[in-house]
C-alpha cells in the first residue's frame, strides 16, 4: 500500500488507550493490530510496565495504541506507578479500547475498571479477546453476559481473538470510524514512537519472564549500558555491519541472580540466545549480545532507581 504526503479531507487519525485487567491478552493484541512485533508477551501477568505507542496506519485512519499497564492491586512504588501510568493515560485519548478475557468470567477487576470508565464518560469499544478459546455452543451466553455485566451503557462489543486474529480486521475498522478526523501524526512506516534501547531492553526482559516464569515474577528490569555498530571482519557477507549490544539483568536478590544464570550459565545462554533472534528481527541486522546480572536489593521501592530505568512518577 502506498500514501501520499499529504491526507485527504476525510483522513482519521486520533490515540486510543488500551485498558484492561492484567494478562488479558493487551500486548498480543496491540502485536497483532499492527502486525509487528512492538510489545513484549509472556504467561506472566503484568509484563507491561511502559506505555508502550504502537502505530497503526491504514488507507483511512492512523490510530496511535498506547498499551498500558495491567491494572491491578500494587504492592510497592513501582506497581503503584504502574497503575498510575494506565489510569492516566485514559483521560489523553480519543478512544478506550477496553479487554476482557472472554474465556472467563468477569470480575472485581473488571468490575473497577468499567465504573472508572462509566464516571469519565469516555468513548469506549470493548474487546472480548480469547474468543478463540470460548466453546462455541457458549459463546452467545458469554456475549450476553459480557453485555449485562457493563449495564446501562452504549459500548460496542467485539468478539476477536489476539492470537489467531479472528475479528481483528472488524475491530479495526470500528476504531478508525471512531478517530477524530486529522492528518497522520507519525510517518506512515513507523511501527512505534519508542527509542531503539528500550525495545532491546523489552525483548531482554521478555525472555528472562518467558523462561524463568514463576522464579523470578516481576522483580527484574533491564539496562542497555551500550548500543554500538563494529564492522565485520568477512568482507565476503553482504552486511558489513553487526551491532553490539551491552546490557545488564538487575534483580533484587541474589537467589534470583543464580537462577538468571543457570548452572554453568545455562539459563543466561538461553535467554541471550532468544532475545538476540528476536533482536536481529527488529533492527534486521546481525546482532553481538553481551549479558550481566546485577543485584539491586529492592529496586522496585526506590524512586531514584525507578527514575533511573524509565518508571518516572506520574
Amino acid at each position: 500500500m502506498t500514501f501520499s504526503q499529504e491526507t485527504d479531507k476525510d483522513y482519521r487519525s486520533g490515540f486510543v488507550a488500551l485498558i484492561g485487567r492484567p494478562n488479558v491478552g493487551k500486548s498480543t493484541l496491540v502485536n497483532r493490530l499492527v502486525g509487528e512485533k512492538v510489545a513484549i508477551t509472556s504467561p506472566i501477568a503484568q509484563t507491561t510496565r511502559n506505555r508502550l505507542r504502537a502505530i497503526l496506519t491504514t488507507s483511512h485512519a492512523q490510530m496511535i495504541i498506547v498499551d498500558t499497564p495491567g491494572i491491578h492491586k500494587p504492592h510497592h512504588l513501582l506497581g503503584e506507578r504502574l497503575v498510575n501510568s494506565a489510569c492516566s493515560t485514559i483521560g489523553e485519548v480519543d478512544l478506550v479500547l477496553l479487554l476482557f478475557d472472554a474465556s472467563n468470567e468477569p470480575g472485581r477487576g473488571d468490575e473497577f475498571i468499567v465504573n472508572m470508565l462509566k464516571k469519565q464518560q469516555l468513548n469506549v469499544i470493548v474487546a472480548l479477546n480469547k474468543w478463540d478459546l470460548v466453546i462455541e455452543n457458549k459463546k452467545n451466553h458469554v456475549f450476553d453476559t459480557y453485555k449485562n455485566f457493563l449495564g446501562d451503557v452504549s459500548w460496542p462489543l467485539y468478539p476477536s481473538s489476539a492470537i489467531v486474529g479472528d475479528g481483528c480486521i472488524e475491530l479495526i475498522d470500528a476504531i478508525s470510524a471512531m478517530m477524530p478526523k486529522g492528518p497522520y501524526l507519525y510517518p506512515p512506516g513507523f511501527v512505534s514512537d519508542q527509542p531503539e534501547n528500550f525495545l532491546l531492553a523489552e525483548l531482554i526482559r521478555e525472555q528472562v519472564l518467558i523462561h524463568t516464569r514463576e522464579e523470578i515474577p516481576h522483580s527484574v528490569a533491564v539496562q542497555i549500558e551500550r548500543v554500538e555498530e563494529i564492522p565485520k571482519k568477512d568482507k565476503k557477507i553482504d552486511s558489513q555491519i553487526k551491532t553490539a549490544v551491552l546490557a545488564t539483568i538487575l534483580v533484587e536478590r541474589k537467589s534470583q541472580k543464580g537462577i538468571v544464570i543457570g548452572k554453568g550459565g545455562a539459563m543466561l545462554k538461553t535467554i541471550g540466545t532468544g532475545a538476540r533472534m528476536q533482536m536481529q528481527k527488529l533492527i534486521n541486522g546481525s546482532v553481538y549480545l553481551e549479558l550481566f546480572v546485577k543485584v539491586v536489593p529492592n529496586w522496585r521501592s526506590k524512586p531514584a532507581k525507578l527514575a533511573e530505568l524509565g518508571y518516572e512518577d506520574i
